[in-house]
């Protein structure tokens, strides 16, 4: 389909040749191992929008603060609030007694 591809008269077509030929050596790699690169997206697009709610910080470790509240693995005890147990099997996790 490639060869076709490569001298089809459509513009895009030719285009997505192109994509694939350039990333093939990526592409089966992504379909052999079974892994892509979502989880970092999706952190980037958290990071983001952390930045974007950080806007008018009087300094920036207010914001990694925040970063790291989000991003991070951390759950701190809040006044009023129940502590809440963790899953067992996750990893990192430690278990919270009440």
């Amino acid at each position: 389909w490639m060869h076709r591809a490569a001298y089809c008269k459509i513009a895009k077509v030719v285009a997505v040749e192109k994509k694939v030929r350039r990333r093939r050596d990526d592409i089966i790699a992504a379909v052999e191992l079974g892994i892509s690169n979502g989880r970092v997206e999706a952190i980037n697009n958290k990071i983001k929008v952390t930045v974007r709610m950080g806007y008018g910080f009087r300094n920036t470790d207010n914001l990694v603060a925040l970063l790291m509240l989000r991003c991070g693995d951390c759950q701190p005890q809040l006044p009023g609030r129940p502590v809440k147990a963790r899953k067992k099997g996750v990893k990192g996790a430690k278990s919270v007694a009440a």
